[in-house]
């Protein structure tokens, strides 16, 4: 399977399991496929991420597209209210966070005091999200949802710090399949068992049903269809929310 085609799957997962999210009567196995959307995605970030021609481009546009959700979020949710409001969707801040930090860990790799900077100035912008509500009372405000968006926090976002962990491992195993297989699993063996502890029946770990698919990359990007997927992911959770608004009265 080629990125492209891995995208093309990670996208189709993805529409299923925002139908399941916006539409509670859809069939729960759209959430449970839903799982293996986000390692699809960062599996294919971090493959792009190994070949691309300029690192910084790629992380600015992933910025840029962090800023770009955050704004859309509180654009819907002003224009169109509605109990459960239009969610948390902003895949971009760990996929950023997870570029940044392979790159300060190649950095230090080689030099390190250059490393050592990029991982301080990663510091000083974790302290910084941490006074911004002293800084600027007016983000006290707002979520932290909204704030990681701008000044992206390791512990706050979407998919938490361990998947952005889980990025790490995928990119510096991603030419020893048979670690980076053990090491998933062993991933998804324990979203089962943080899961369990609270009581709550564990989907998470289904996210096991992408190793296949990652384990049959062929190293190869098919097709661009770049900004298709930069688009497609703001323009099918508003279309759903705002389809699933309209059905709800």
């Amino acid at each position: 399977m080629t990125n492209f085609t891995l995208k093309l799957t990670a996208a189709a997962l993805m529409t299923l399991d925002h139908i399941g999210m916006y539409f509670p009567a859809a069939p729960a196995w759209f959430r449970w496929l839903g799982r293996g959307t986000y390692p699809l995605f960062l599996f294919c970030m971090v493959q792009g991420y190994a070949h691309t021609r300029s690192r910084k481009r790629y992380l600015l546009r992933l910025y840029l597209m962090s800023l770009f959700m955050t704004a859309w979020g509180l654009f819907l949710d002003a224009r169109f209210p509605s109990e459960g409001g239009y969610g948390n969707h902003n895949i971009f801040v760990p996929l950023f966070l997870t570029g940044l930090l392979i790159s300060a860990v190649e950095l230090f790799q080689r030099d390190r005091r250059r490393g050592g900077l990029l991982l301080g100035a990663l510091a000083l912008v974790q302290v910084f999200y941490a006074l911004l509500p002293n800084l600027l009372p007016f983000t006290r405000n707002l979520s932290g949802d909204v704030l990681t968006g701008v000044v992206p926090n390791l512990a706050v976002n979407e998919f938490g710090f361990e998947f952005i962990a889980l990025g790490l491992a995928l990119y510096f195993l991603r030419d020893r399949r048979e670690a980076l297989a053990a090491v998933y699993l062993i991933f998804c063996l324990w979203q089962f068992s943080a899961e369990a502890l609270y009581g709550v029946f564990p989907v998470q770990w289904m996210m096991a049903l992408a190793l296949p698919l990652m384990l049959r990359y062929n190293g190869e990007k098919g097709r661009g269809w770049k900004w298709f997927f930069y688009a497609y992911y703001p323009a099918h959770t508003a279309l759903l929310f705002l389809l699933a608004r309209r059905l709800g009265g």
